[in-house]
């Protein structure tokens, strides 16, 4: 640094400067008188010189004396240029003025120029300019953009920090608000110049933001897989969907795209054979759309050769079992038995498939979905053990169970069973044996039944409603008060209603790891009128499937895994759930069970899965937070069981940092007004150059030092005061 003028300044009133002269001059008169009346003794008169300077130096200290001295610095302060390279850069929405017809750049390209050196000659002489990138601390980083972090790193890397200019689309999506670094910086007194690219507006666009294949699906049996498209065309666009399998079948689609909206429909496809499948929806370009690079999604998809296990419980064979096993004996997929238990008899039905009695705890494992028609607890029905055994299926093992009640009442004794927790439904005690009319009613879906695969009887949500509309109805229905918390009301009665509302008929609920699901008619069979099996086979096939779907995930030799929500979603909690059993083949207590999860940018995670409790059959769960959108490839091991199992999931769910989303000016507006900054109205470097170049020149750095506050002076004062005091004594002056 460079020394510049030094010199001494008060910073004096003119009432400290009053004060000040009548004081000193006060103790000059005092001290004139004394030596007077002493005879001009020359001691006395020496003591009266040190009383002036003593009080010369506190009316110094009143006017606040300072040495100044004024400092060139010798370095040149900070220009940081911050350019964004997140993901949403890549965004191609920057038209070119004169040629609108051309492809517009890329919010990327727009940028790049203004980090180049020759931009910044002029400003170099008199500022250090530091180009810089930023994005995220996600995993990759490109998939996020935190301008708080930028702001705040950038302010803590450069000490001299004069300017900082910022070159984003201002897509903030990650970290926190951007305001709370910019404040900082104003209390700095450090500008930023912002530059906003992109369009506030988005250009016309479709785009396919979700393709939700299942995990797996049944050689022969067709799957329904969702889809979602985003459009912001200014009009409606026709347009052929492909769906494309990685064996070469193709599944096309024609659909309407609405403006500005949303469209959500299904595709139906029908594997032929078991295998790994990759699908490929893609939509196709439409007129005035700008970029297609959004238009393909892809997943896997795993096909297997089905064998779901059923058990059908009842008491006696009225029309719906007979029917329902009948349904399902004929389905390729099921592997059905039987148990009729005849309590009035006391013994059990026999015939091909039947049971003696319900199978015992690790047989009763191997079920995928358990039947439970009109049955209690009670002599000849099931005991509170077999109960428990069936609660524990559902909640640990993730296996489905029906509630099927008849006319005869007997689920009536289920709420006071181990079974109590997983009916969806609250009955009425005063009338366990239901309600019966002579007229006919009708099951009315609900909005959620509308939407429910289960209730899909035909490919449309229209389709399948209107069949439910026509459906022949039932004269008979359970005693059923009101849904559960927890529950989802699928259909309820056409005309019946208590004080809780109307009567809840169709009910689902999830137990554990499993689901439920509550009919409380006995008149499905009755859906064959005129049409014979097709929806009577439908809703119980999709039923099965249904509740079975999550346990058969994926599994392997001592273990099977199965997650829920079934379509993981980035961002959302993924719970991860293991059957493992031992060498010898019982469910383990404790155990190690591990999940490696490896993300499409191949970064690994593990979770560890902790056991359920000692009274769980073998479960282990854990919980994982996709921070990608794709497939994962996912490896669990126990070493208790002495096996592993090999699977891939597929998370749905676009990044946070989307290419084609609008730009958002308004938050680089709000940075460059809180640090006193400006925001550039156009992407031209003269104009940038300009801006930078107004900022007033560097300041001089100023040190003071206080003398009427340094320990020094106030040390000086103090000791001529005492020896003021001891020269006194020793002369005798009191």
């Amino acid at each position: 640094m460079s020394t510049g003028p030094a010199s001494l300044v008060f910073t004096q009133t003119p009432a400290s400067l009053a004060v000040a002269v009548g004081f000193v001059a006060l103790v000059l008169f005092l001290g004139w008188v004394a030596w007077q009346r002493s005879g001009w003794r020359r001691a006395t008169g020496w003591l009266e010189v040190l009383r002036v300077l003593i009080a010369v130096m506190i009316a110094i200290t009143l006017n606040q004396p300072e040495w100044r001295e004024v400092f060139q610095p010798d370095f040149k302060p900070t220009l940081a240029v911050l350019r964004d390279v997140s993901r949403s850069m890549e965004t191609r929405d920057v038209v070119d003025p004169a040629n609108t017809v051309a492809e517009p750049k890329s919010r990327a390209e727009l940028v790049a120029p203004f980090v180049e050196a020759r931009v910044w000659a002029g400003i170099a002489e008199r500022m250090e300019v530091v180009p810089e990138t930023f994005s995220s601390s996600l995993e990759p980083a490109v998939e996020g953009s935190d301008l708080n972090a930028a702001l705040a790193q950038v302010s803590e890397k450069h000490p001299h920090l004069g300017a900082v200019v910022l070159l984003s689309d201002g897509d903030w999506t990650a970290g926190e608000a951007p305001s709370v670094a910019a404040t900082r910086l104003r209390m700095r007194g450090v500008p930023v110049f912002t530059l906003p690219v992109g369009a506030e507006a988005r250009l016309p666009d479709v785009q396919l933001t979700s393709f939700e294949v299942p995990t797996f699906a049944v050689a022969g049996k067709p799957v329904r897989i969702p889809f979602t498209i985003e459009s912001s065309l200014p009009g409606d666009e026709p347009a052929l969907l492909e769906m494309t399998s990685s064996d070469g079948e193709v599944v096309s689609k024609r659909v309407v795209i609405p403006a500005m909206s949303r469209l959500q429909d299904v595709l139906v496809f029908k594997p032929q054979k078991p295998g790994e499948l990759k699908l490929s929806l893609k939509v196709p370009r439409t007129a005035g759309e700008r970029y297609v690079e959004n238009n393909v999604l892809e997943a896997p998809l795993s096909v297997r050769k089905e064998q779901l296990r059923v058990l059908v419980l009842d008491t006696y064979p009225r029309w719906e079992f007979r029917y329902l096993r009948n349904a399902l004996e004929r389905d390729p997929g099921v592997l059905l038995h039987c148990v009729l238990l005849h309590p009035d008899l006391g013994k059990t039905g026999v015939g091909r498939g039947y049971l003696p009695a319900l199978p015992k705890d690790d047989d009763l494992a191997g079920y995928d979905v358990v039947f439970l028609g009109d049955v209690g607890v009670g002599a000849g029905q099931l005991t509170p053990a077999q109960c428990t055994a069936l609660q524990k299926l559902v909640r640990d093992q993730a296996a489905g169970i029906v509630f099927l009640p008849g006319l005869r009442g007997f689920e009536g004794t289920l709420p006071n069973s181990p079974l109590g927790d997983l009916l969806p439904v609250v009955l009425d005690d005063a009338n366990p044996r239901g309600s019966g009319s002579a007229s006919v009613s009708q099951l009315v879906l609900t909005d959620a039944g509308t939407r429910s695969l289960l209730t899909k009887l035909e490919d449309t949500e229209e389709g399948s409603a209107n069949v439910w509309r026509n459906l022949p109805g039932f004269q008979w229905h359970a005693p059923a008060l009101r849904a559960k918390a927890g529950s989802e009301v699928l259909a309820t009665h056409s005309t019946e209603s208590n004080r809780f509302g109307r009567i809840p008929l169709l009910v689902t609920k999830p137990y554990g790891a499993g689901k439920v699901l509550f009919l409380g008619t006995d008149g499905a069979w009755r859906w064959r009128k005129g049409v014979e099996d097709r929806y009577h086979y439908r809703f119980w096939g999709q039923v099965v499937r249904w509740m079975a779907y999550q346990r058969n995930m994926s599994q392997g030799d001592k273990m099977r895994l199965f997650y829920s929500p079934d379509r993981p979603q980035l961002g959302a909690g993924l719970t991860l759930n293991v059957n493992a059993t031992s060498a010898a083949g019982e469910p383990l207590r404790e155990g190690t069970v591990v999940a490696q999860l490896t993300a499409p940018s191949g970064k690994t995670s593990s979770v560890r899965l902790l056991s359920a409790g000692e009274d769980a059959w073998g479960l282990f769960s854990g919980v994982f937070i996709p921070a990608e959108p794709g497939e994962y490839r996912v490896l669990v091991s126990c070493a208790e069981a002495g096996s592993r199992l090999e699977t891939r999931l597929s998370i749905q769910g676009s990044s946070r940092e989307v290419v084609g989303r609008p730009a958002r000016h308004d938050v680089l507006r709000e940075i460059s007004q809180l640090t006193r900054g400006r925001m550039l109205e156009s992407a031209d470097p003269k104009a940038l150059l300009e801006a930078v170049a107004a900022l007033p020149p560097q300041e001089l750095i100023e040190r003071r030092v206080r003398i009427w506050a340094h320990p020094l002076w106030a040390g000086l004062v103090i000791l001529l005061l005492g020896i003021f005091w001891a020269a006194r004594k020793s002369t005798g002056s009191f």
